[in-house]
């Protein structure tokens, strides 16, 4: 997603300085006009905004504890990763004491919507915080200001937890009617009709699972990540969760018995092989 929306960032104009441990991504970088740099001092040095697309809470705060880390006081720190809601609140308080203000947004959409400029963002940030940022945003998709620092990946980590509660529940519907002798193109069609409708019949299925491809660019484990920081919330305000904590563990499982690498629809064929009698391989 970074790649993609560096890419982006720089088709638009922008002067992108990057740093990625990886130096096949600082590469990336650098062809598509992007400035990669060696060191993170390097990338956030001259920044007046500094974006933030990492795996987790942890890495974020690795990334601007670490001693290299000082941009300029007034800079803006925009972490746009799905981090945890509270501990993104604490981040804040900690750099504002630097005089660097951090706010929350992240996206949905996916590597499709990142390529084509059509992310949901979801910004922790007053109004005026949106619009002073929004020639940075507008190359990457539609900001909407949800809250204050923090809600922005409350919304996300919630927005995950729905997708992955219908995601599996579709797995599960489409598995038993394929048992049945229907014909899964023809059931997706029927959905998509009706109000079982939803992005995983609209999008996943016809485009990463029926072909078989399993490459929509979102991780399993990632998404599993975001079903416990929801879960994590919900637990927090006393809401109740019995639903998305059944559906947490039947995901939990599936990421035990696949790949670490495996995308998240492949949790669709982890449900066909659990509904094949005398095939166990979904165990581990």
């Amino acid at each position: 997603m970074g790649a993609v929306m560096s890419a982006r960032l720089a088709a638009a104009g922008f002067t992108v300085h990057g740093f990625d441990t990886a130096p096949t991504a600082r590469a990336a970088l650098a062809e598509v006009g992007g400035q990669a740099h060696d060191t993170l001092g390097d990338a956030v040095r001259d920044a007046s905004v500094v974006i933030l697309m990492l795996p987790s809470s942890d890495v974020v705060e690795a990334v601007v504890r670490d001693p290299q880390f000082r941009p300029a006081a007034g800079t803006t720190v925009i972490d746009m990763s799905s981090s945890e809601p509270a501990r993104t609140q604490a981040l804040a308080a900690e750099l504002g004491r630097r005089e660097l203000t951090l706010i929350d947004a992240p996206v949905s959409g996916g590597v499709a919507g990142a390529r084509a400029g059509r992310l949901t963002i979801m910004v922790g940030a007053d109004q005026t915080a949106v619009d002073r940022l929004r020639p940075v945003f507008a190359p990457l998709g539609d900001p909407v200001s949800v809250g204050g620092v923090g809600a922005g990946h409350a919304v996300k980590a919630l927005n995950n937890l729905l997708s992955a509660t219908h995601l599996l529940s579709t797995a599960e519907v489409m598995a038993a009617g394929q048992r049945f002798g229907l014909d899964p193109r023809v059931m997706i069609d029927a959905f998509n009709r009706s109000s079982g409708q939803s992005r995983s019949t609209s999008s996943k299925w016809p485009d990463f699972v029926l072909p078989g491809t399993f490459n929509s660019g979102f991780a399993l484990a990632l998404m599993v990540k975001d079903m416990r920081i929801a879960l994590g919330l919900a637990e927090q305000v006393g809401a109740a969760d019995r639903l998305s904590r059944s559906v947490l563990e039947i995901w939990a499982a599936a990421a035990d018995a696949l790949p670490p690498t495996a995308d998240q629809t492949e949790l669709a064929a982890w449900v066909q092989r659990l509904s094949t009698p005398g095939d166990d391989r979904a165990g581990g």
